[in-house]
């Protein structure tokens, strides 16, 4: 989106914008034409407000003029000069973001393993080879799932900060599905349990969503899932 809006912006495309000039702070908006030029600029400056917050105005309305003035002679830039620069922005806007992205995904980590160095030694946390840590809420009596296995649960997810991501409980109706099409995190949490029974599963990253992370879930973040097994291979 960034990338087409530039492109709108610098090679035109508004080229149906009036520039009649105008010296008054507030140019009349009293024609048709004067209207539909002023909310033809709104818009596009609201827009490029979000997508190019370090647009330098002088030059993007000079961009504006030269290109409605239609005269190539007047042009500062070719055209393989424009895509290069917006090639060049793109690429400045993804090194960006990913360094944003892998900063977050540090703290993410660091905040989980000092988060699940600390659970694990509560009383009634357990903690599984792979890394997985459970409490036991309440005990159930009920055979245990397999990984193969269809199941019925209620559940909450949270992330460490106490944010609600996902509930079933909140939209007032249970999930069923195999064991072997969740996170990794739930595959082994899941056959701990007994059909009844209710626990807590503390899962590490690497067993969630790992560094891409997933919708409202960010990179590296670790879990905690409030599950109820209700049943075992539903009907």
């Amino acid at each position: 989106m960034k990338k087409a809006l530039l492109a709108l912006a610098v090679t035109g495309i508004v080229a149906g914008c009036s520039t009649q000039s105008d010296s008054a702070k507030d140019p009349s908006l009293e024609s048709t034409d004067q209207k539909v030029s002023y909310g033809m600029g709104l818009v596009l400056g609201e827009r490029m407000k979000n997508d190019l917050p370090d647009l330098q105005m002088d030059q993007f309305l000079q961009g504006i003029e030269h290109g409605h003035e239609g005269d190539e002679e007047v042009s500062r830039m070719s055209r393989e000069e424009i895509q290069e620069a917006l090639m060049a922005y793109q690429q400045q806007l993804q090194e960006q973001e990913s360094a944003k992205v892998e900063e977050l995904a540090k703290k993410n980590s660091e905040a989980g393993e000092a988060f699940l160095a600390e659970n694990a030694e509560r009383e009634g946390v357990e903690t599984t080879d792979s890394g997985l840590q459970y409490e036991v809420l309440e005990e159930g009596d009920g055979e245990k799932p397999e990984a193969t296995d269809q199941v019925k649960v209620h559940y909450t997810g949270e992330l460490l900060s106490g944010e609600v991501f996902d509930s079933s409980r909140e939209r007032g109706e249970p999930v069923t599905f195999g064991l072997n099409q969740v996170i990794p995190g739930w595959t082994e949490g899941l056959q701990l349990m007994n059909e009844g029974s209710r626990v807590k599963l503390y899962i590490p990253s690497d067993l969630a969503y790992g560094p891409g992370g997933n919708r409202g879930i960010g990179p590296n973040e670790t879990l905690v899932f409030d599950v109820e097994l209700i049943e075992v291979n539903p009907e």
